[in-house]
């Protein structure tokens, strides 16, 4: 039903209205190529600037005749608003346009619903399309509203809306189970690699910055990887083997990009809780993007919202063979410690320093050694198989058991604390 989307091309005219915020300027660049990756045709961008947006059409009576004008000169079909409408706002644009009128959310749900590809990012995305949907449900039933109910006015075009709308709810729910179904999988997938110890590295950043491509060109794998937005929607996992931390899991996620619609985030928290229970996160920026900056303030704000915030995080800027001097390095703290590496993703370049700062950051949060342990010890060693640290398992002509264990050193330090034990007891063999 929401899938199956024939590459139309529509000819659309946009439209971007600046709002007097402060700090919230910005141009109808990025609009335009949500228009394009949807598979629009944009004939025209109508710009314009208010204090408040109108309750009614949302922009004023002068800029809706402009708008009507170049529709009616271009023959568009649709309409694009960079910007939330509410129901009302749709139809009675709609009502004077004379062609469909959609808002950015709407784009923004177009867009997912063409580059979903797996069965959980299909339920994801119909899950907030329907939700947004049952906002404007009352669109395609408009020649009601002159029904005032009482004797005679009752017809079954009210049935058939509340019909409707139950399906809708009852569609909702269904989904709702099957994704929190899913949501407990992944939870599941999560407790068993915290149980061997294994590392998530999980890539953030916003849309188009390369994410995709530096997750290929690092596992090998074939992620769809395309210079336009939204290119990836669903989470790919690779083992990747880093020097000095062993087997690490790299986690592919969908980008972000400003304003990115609540309910999106809301259907999407099985695949994002990838970022915000990772050990470490990549927040991979488009180097050469003029609004770079802003770029990552809004990733931060969706991180923030899904509780990734506190998740340790080393910048990734890509795409330095699009600057003129761009040269791959490592930029260290006070401490020495890594922050930010550039990189080229696409030629390769600096590949081997963002494995270097990968490896020094999760190295210190690893406990990897050999211990010798007598058989007072039988509790610590117990404990250390049943976390799964235990790699393997030898004995020495005493009876020692010699263990080799791997396992995030937070833990660790709680399994000693549980046994009754402090760091300086345990010898290493």
């Amino acid at each position: 039903m929401f899938f199956e989307r024939p590459d139309s091309g529509d000819l659309a005219v946009l439209v971007h209205i600046d709002f007097h915020v402060q700090g919230e300027t910005y141009g109808p660049e990025e609009f335009v190529e949500l228009a394009i990756s949807a598979g629009a045709d944009p004939v025209a961008v109508v710009s314009g600037s208010r204090q408040r947006p109108d309750a009614r059409y949302f922009v004023g009576t002068g800029k809706l005749s402009e708008i009507k004008e170049i529709v009616d000169r271009e023959e568009a079909e649709i309409v694009l608003f960079d910007h939330a409408l509410s129901p009302s706002q749709e139809r009675n644009l709609e009502s004077i346009l004379k062609c469909r009128v959609l808002d950015r959310t709407g784009l923004i749900l177009d867009i997912f619903a063409q580059r979903a590809r797996t069965h959980e990012g299909k339920l994801q995305v119909e899950l907030a399309q329907l939700q947004h949907m049952s906002t404007r449900l009352i669109r395609g039933w408009t020649h009601l509203e002159r029904q005032k109910g009482g004797i005679g006015m009752r017809g079954p075009g009210e049935t058939q809306l509340e019909t409707d709308r139950r399906l809708l709810r009852e569609r909702i729910k269904s989904i709702q189970k099957r994704l929190d179904k899913v949501g407990s999988q992944r939870d599941q997938n999560r407790r068993s690699r915290s149980r061997s110890a294994i590392p998530t590295v999980s890539l953030v950043g916003y849309t188009n910055a390369g994410k995709s491509t530096l997750f290929n060109h690092v596992t090998g794998a074939e992620v769809y990887a395309a210079d336009q937005l939204f290119a990836t929607l669903d989470p790919t996992l690779r083992r990747l083997d880093i020097e000095q931390v062993g087997t690490i899991i790299l986690a592919d996620t969908v980008g972000f990009i400003r304003q990115l619609p609540h309910r999106l985030i809301k259907a999407f928290q099985a695949t994002l809780k990838e970022s915000s229970e990772a050990d470490l996160l990549l927040h991979v920026v488009d180097a050469a993007d003029i609004a770079r900056d802003e770029n990552m303030t809004h990733v931060d704000s969706v991180l923030e919202e899904i509780g990734a915030n506190e998740v340790p995080t080393l910048k990734v800027f890509n795409k330095i063979d699009a600057l003129p001097t761009g040269e791959p390095r490592i930029d260290r703290d006070a401490d020495g410690n890594p922050y930010r590496v550039w990189l080229s993703a696409r030629d390769g370049r600096g590949l081997d320093l963002l494995q270097q700062a990968i490896a020094e950051l999760l190295a210190e949060d690893v406990f990897s050694e050999t211990l010798s342990l007598s058989n007072k010890y039988g509790r610590l060693r117990a404990m250390l198989f049943e976390h799964g640290a235990v790699k393997a398992e030898r004995f020495d002509e005493e009876g020692h058991s010699i263990l080799e264990v791997k396992l995030p050193k937070k833990d660790y330090l709680q399994i000693l604390a549980r046994a009754g034990m402090s760091e300086d007891q345990i010898f290493a063999a």
